[in-house]
């Protein structure tokens, strides 16, 4: 896994190039990014060269010896992956370059320095046609323990069928689509959220809520600054977020980001903010670069250890102390249990990894799992069961930052590993601990989608299913959902033992989302958007990695993390978000 960009930059939505594609198409092989967004093309895409499918016929023997397996998604209908955001993953500003202090963060934020200036310079080259990705991704375990839900309040039914109806109409129509102000500098806006009544979502310098009956805007929290991170995780209506010190000037580019504030995102109001400082350490307020939420817990993690307060009112839970014991706590994941990533020792050099689960309230340790050898960095997939991601010794092939996954009991011991260095599997992992999209856990099993394969039926279509890991035994099960042809397939959220995903359409479709059985794998259409050309390039301008996308009731958004400036090619309409219903 790569190492995390400096506070306030912005950061490596995942691996490689920022992810939001302008206006075109998925339906022909992706082509090989140019210096400036192509048009969209006037027929279908040339013929990709032939490639095997990526699924196996049937189950696997099973993991190589020693070695177990892991699954648990990334997000639901919160924030996506997300998700950064494109696709569905996302941007940030980032924090003034000088490093903390400490030998092993020194190493570590001079990394993250020299990444976030490739990606800048990545960004100059495609004119504003890619961009990161946070969040991204969507897991919606069952909700226990405090109430916290991705991004809207959750399953409200786990373990049952599911809460989501097939609607009168399939065919949707547009509910609102807002467009993107154009800036020179990338600026992120990472978040958002979905209620029974209202989809939030962050911009530049504040936060918008829009009535979901008619995509009206509801109300404004004016930051004053813009939004470094955000949770994906919802509770009691109420998420957190991460804001710089101040907005951007021309004598300080990059402002910190040290600024944590929870939200309700029905009535509006940013109910408290507060910042932290070391303690024994300066007066400084430390800069974060992720936040979560559990129960009624915020926890706030980075470069100089976590933090955690109170939901309801902000009062302080915990801080992070000078010089203890040279570890600390790198990021928290959140939701139906709260769980840290800590690591032990320099970055990069003699330094140990683990997972441990954690007490909401008091912060203390409930478990620990100490990562194998190999493991830079890690990511927290799941937390009820705990499920962690690593890349070891960078062994990751296709599914972008993540070989393995290691699925934990409650007492913290290794439950069974599950490799994903065949190159099979499309998951992907970034750069922050809740950093994985294209993963969701329900039923016992780990949901991921293939990698992309020729189709059956055009010399130019490609597909893909999603297929499931058993987080018993590690293995991969019979199930099988099938994208259709010139389509792509990917796991959004559990709803009760249905699993909803939504589906990538060609350069001359509409996007479908689908709910599907979590016994039979039957799919049912819940939502077939326009395939007219000014709906279907809106729809498109957006990728399954590194955007966020969240569906409820009917209603179905797709939001970037980062603000940029528009292609000088196209002419297309660049949007915040868009969205559709069936109402």
């Amino acid at each position: 896994m790569s190492t995390p960009p400096p506070p306030s930059q912005p950061p490596s939505g995942g691996f490689g190039a920022p992810k939001d594609q302008p206006p075109g198409g998925f339906g022909g092989p992706p082509p090989v990014p140019p210096q400036t967004p192509p048009a969209m093309p006037a027929g279908p895409p040339p013929p990709p060269p032939a490639m095997p499918p990526t699924v196996p016929a049937g189950p696997p023997a099973g993991p190589p010896a020693g070695q177990a397996s892991y699954g648990y998604p990334q997000e639901s209908y919160g924030y996506p992956q997300q998700q950064p955001q494109p696709v569905t993953a996302p941007m940030y500003a980032a924090p003034s370059p000088a490093a903390p202090a400490g030998g092993g963060n020194d190493v570590r934020n001079q990394l993250m320095i020299v990444g976030a200036a490739l990606l800048a310079i990545v960004l100059i080259v495609g004119g504003g046609f890619w961009y990161v990705g946070d969040d991204k991704g969507s897991a919606d375990p069952a909700v226990a323990d405090g109430g916290a839900s991705p991004g809207t309040g959750g399953d409200k039914a786990p373990g049952g069928g599911g809460t989501e109806k097939v609607p009168a109409k399939t065919k949707s129509k547009t509910l609102v689509n807002l467009p993107m102000p154009e800036s020179n500098e990338i600026v992120r806006i990472p978040g958002s959220w979905l209620t029974d009544t209202t989809y939030a979502k962050s911009d530049m310098g504040k936060i918008v809520g829009y009535n979901v009956a008619d995509g009206a805007k509801k109300w404004e929290i004016p930051l004053g600054a813009n939004v470094c991170a955000a949770s994906r995780w919802v509770s009691d209506n109420k998420t957190a977020i991460l804001f710089d010190a101040a907005l951007p000037t021309a004598e300080k580019k990059y402002q910190p980001c040290n600024q944590v504030g929870v939200i309700d995102l029905n009535s509006g109001k940013l109910l408290w903010k507060a910042g932290t400082k070391v303690q024994g350490g300066g007066e400084k307020p430390i800069e974060f670069m992720e936040v979560t939420v559990s129960g009624q817990t915020v926890a706030a993690g980075g470069l100089n250890g976590g933090s955690a307060w109170n939901l309801a009112d902000g009062k302080p839970l915990w801080t992070p102390k000078a010089g203890a014991d040279d570890c600390e706590d790198q990021g928290y994941g959140g939701g139906p249990a709260l769980a840290v990533i800590r690591r032990c020792g320099p970055y990069g050099s003699a330094s140990s990894v683990s997972a441990q689960s954690l007490d909401p309230v008091t912060g203390a340790q409930k478990s620990s799992y100490k990562l194998p050898p190999g493991v830079e960095d890690a990511l927290i997939v799941s937390t009820k069961p705990l499920i962690v991601a690593a890349n070891i010794n960078d062994t990751a092939k296709n599914a972008i930052g993540v070989s393995d996954l290691f699925v934990l009991d409650d007492g913290g011991q290794l439950k069974t590993r599950i490799p994903l260095t065949s190159g099979n599997y499309n998951p992907e992992c970034g750069t922050k601990v809740e950093d994985c999209v294209n993963m969701v856990v329900g039923n016992g099993k780990l949901y991921l989608p293939t990698q992309e394969h020729q189709g059956g039926s055009t010399d130019y279509g490609r597909t893909n299913e999603i297929v499931s890991f058993d987080l018993e035994t590690g293995k991969l099960t019979t199930d099988r959902a099938d994208a259709g042809e010139r389509y792509s397939i990917y796991p959004l959220r559990m709803d009760g033992s249905n699993l909803i995903a939504f589906k990538v359409p060609p350069y001359d479709g509409g996007g479908q989302v689908v709910s599907i059985d979590g016994k039979t794998m039957k799919e049912t259409l819940l939502m077939q958007n326009p395939a007219t050309k000014e709906s279907q390039r809106a729809e498109t301008q957006f990728l399954p990695d590194s955007a966020e996308f969240l569906y409820g009731n009917g209603r179905y958004f797709i939001a970037r993390t980062a603000v940029h400036r528009k292609s000088t090619v196209s002419s297309d309409p660049y949007y915040n978000f868009v969205s559709f219903t069936t109402g």
